[in-house]
C-alpha cells in the first residue's frame, strides 16, 4: 500500500520500506512522565510522552535530530503501543502526548481503537499534516498541540525543506480549531487547541506574520505558547544565522507583539528554557 499520510505522499511501500520519514511502521525511543510541557499539559503528574521514531520534515535545527531521522527507537506493534498508553495512565499520567505522530498516525489510530485511554490524549504534532489523515485519528484525539513553525515558503525551504510548509500547516490549525475547549477546574486542558511557535534567530519579522495569521484564525481565547528554547543543535553548522541562541531583544520582540494583540491565555519561556538540559536521554 502507497503510504500519503503527509504532505510529500511519497508513496512507499510500508511497511516493507522506509518512507521519506525514514521509518517502515512505528518506532518509539522513549516514554515518560514529561515534566516540561506547557502547564495544562504537563498539569501536576506529567504528561504521558511517548517520542515516535522518524519525521516528515526536515528541520535542521531540530532539537531531537535522532529521532527526526530514525537513528533511534525501537519497533512495537500498535498492540505494543496501546499497552504503553495503558502503562502511562496507570503510572498517574495527566495525558497521552503523542510527539511527532503524523507519518504513523494511522498505526496509533490502530492502537487507540484497541485501548482508549481514560485520560486526554494530546495530539504534539509539527504541523505538516494532511487534513484527510487528520481526520481519520480526530476521533481518538483529545487536545491538538500542533507547532507553527514559519510563515514564509523561503524561510520554511532553507530550514525543514518543505516550502509548503505554512500552506499545510495554515490548513491543519483551522481544521484543529474546530474542537471545543474543555478545561478542569483546576487549570488541565480537556480538548481543544494549543498553538506553539518557537521564536528562531534573525526570524522575528516571520514570526509576527504567524502571529497575525493565528490572531485571524484561532477562536478568542484559544491558549499560544511562545517558545524561547531554540538552541543550536543539528545541522546548524552549516547555517551561519543558526549558530547563536536568540537574544532578549528579539524574543521581547514577538512576546510584546502577541501581547498586543491579545493572545490570551500566553505561554512564555524565560531565558533558562535554552540549552540541552530539558532534552530526554533516549531510551532506545
Amino acid at each position: 500500500m502507497q503510504c500519503t499520510l503527509c504532505p510529500v505522499s511519497c508513496g512507499a511501500d510500508r511497511p516493507a520500506h522506509a518512507g521519506v520519514c525514514g521509518v517502515k511502521g512505528l518506532t518509539v525511543a522513549k516514554y515518560y512522565l514529561h515534566p516540561f510541557e506547557e502547564p495544562p499539559v504537563s498539569h501536576k503528574n506529567g504528561s504521558g510522552t511517548v517520542f515516535f521514531g522518524g519525521c516528515s520534515l526536515r528541520c535542521v535545527f531540530c532539537q531531537n535530530y535522532e529521532l527526526s531521522r530514525a537513528r533511534r527507537g525501537r519497533a512495537v506493534t500498535p498492540a505494543e503501543l496501546a499497552e504503553i498508553f495503558r502503562e502511562l495512565e496507570e503510572a498517574g499520567a495527566d495525558n497521552i502526548n503523542l510527539v511527532t505522530p503524523d507519518h504513523v498516525s494511522d498505526q496509533i489510530a490502530e492502537a487507540l481503537a484497541l485501548y482508549k485511554p481514560q485520560i486526554p490524549v494530546v495530539y504534539n504534532s509539527g504541523g505538516y499534516c494532511k487534513v484527510e489523515a487528520l481526520e481519520r485519528i480526530a476521533p481518538y484525539i483529545d487536545v491538538w498541540l500542533p507547532d507553527v513553525k514559519f510563515y514564509s515558503p523561503a524561510l520554511a525551504e532553507r530550514y525543514t525543506g518543505r516550502a509548503d510548509y505554512f500552506a499545510r500547516a495554515s490548513e491543519a490549525v483551522r481544521f484543529m480549531a474546530q474542537k471545543p475547549p474543555v478545561w478542569s477546574g483546576d487549570g488541565k486542558i480537556l480538548s481543544g487547541l494549543i498553538v506553539r511557535h518557537l521564536v528562531m534567530p534573525a526570524c522575528t519579522s516571520d514570526s509576527l506574520k504567524i502571529l497575525d495569521f493565528l490572531k485571524e484564525t484561532l477562536p478568542d481565547g484559544t491558549p499560544l505558547s511562545l517558545m524561547r528554547q531554540y538552541t543550536p543543535m543539528g545541522e546548524y553548522e552549516r547555517y551561519p544565522e543558526l549558530c547563536r541562541t536568540l537574544t532578549a531583544r528579539e524574543y521581547r520582540r514577538v512576546a510584546d507583539y502577541a501581547l498586543a494583540l491579545g493572545f490570551d491565555p500566553l505561554y512564555t519561556q524565560d531565558k533558562e528554557s535554552v540549552g540541552k538540559a530539558y532534552i530526554p536521554d533516549w531510551d532506545f
